[in-house]
C-alpha cells in the first residue's frame, strides 16, 4: 500500500484523484467546503476507476446507504481504524465491499423499514443463478464460492455478471438488497 496523495476537503480530493487516479481513494465524510459524499459522487461520475472507503465517525444508517448510492466502496468507522483500515483498502482494492461489522444489521434494518418483501418470484434466475446470488450477498468471496458449487471462479463471476444483468444492478450491494427483499438472507 502506497499513500500517493493527500486532500484537506472535497474539491481537493477531486483533484487529487483525478491527477494520481489511485487504486483506492479513503474518503471522510466531513470536510470543508465539499463533504465526502459530494465528493465520492463527483469521483464516480468523473469516470475514474479508483474505488471509493469511507472513513467516519458516524456509524448511524442515515449516512451508510446514500454513501453506497453514490459509489462507496466501502465504510470503517474511525474508531475501528487501527484494526480494520488495511483490510478494509485490501478489500475494495479487489473489487468487493467492506462494510465495518455493524453496518450490515444497519443496512438491512434500515433497508426493511423502507420496504415490504414482493411476492413475485426472483425474476428469471435460474436455480443456479438464485445459489449464487445467496452466497455473494451472505459476502463469500468469488473463490470460496466456486469450491462450494464445485465449479471454476470464472465460472462464478461470469454468473454474477449475469445475475446483475438480469436484475438490473450495477453493484454489489444491490445484490445484497434483492436477496433481502427476496428473502434470501436472514437479519441477524
Amino acid at each position: 500500500i502506497e499513500v500517493v496523495g493527500e486532500a484537506g476537503d472535497g474539491a481537493a480530493a477531486i483533484d487529487a484523484a483525478t491527477q494520481s487516479a489511485p487504486d483506492v481513494i479513503v474518503m471522510d465524510i466531513q470536510m470543508p467546503r465539499m463533504g465526502g459524499l459530494e465528493a465520492t459522487r463527483a469521483i464516480k461520475q468523473s469516470g475514474l476507476k479508483s474505488k471509493v472507503l469511507i472513513l467516519t465517525m458516524h456509524a448511524e444508517s442515515q449516512y451508510l446507504l446514500p454513501l453506497l448510492e453514490a459509489g462507496g466502496s466501502g465504510y470503517v468507522l474511525k474508531a475501528g481504524a487501527d484494526t480494520e483500515l488495511i483490510e478494509a483498502i485490501r478489500t475494495v482494492h479487489r473489487g468487493e465491499v467492506f462494510l465495518y461489522p455493524a453496518a450490515t444489521k444497519l443496512l438491512v434494518d434500515g433497508y426493511l423499514d423502507r420496504s415490504t418483501r414482493e411476492e413475485e418470484p426472483f425474476d428469471g434466475l435460474t436455480e443456479r443463478e438464485r445459489e449464487v446470488l445467496k452466497l455473494v450477498a451472505e459476502g463469500y468471496s468469488g473463490t470460496e464460492i466456486a469450491e462450494q458449487l464445485v465449479i471454476s471462479p470464472k465460472t462464478v463471476d461470469t454468473y454474477r455478471e449475469r445475475i446483475m444483468q438480469k436484475l438490473g444492478l450495477r453493484h454489489r450491494y444491490e445484490l445484497v438488497r434483492y436477496a433481502l427483499r427476496k428473502g434470501m438472507l436472514k437479519a441477524e
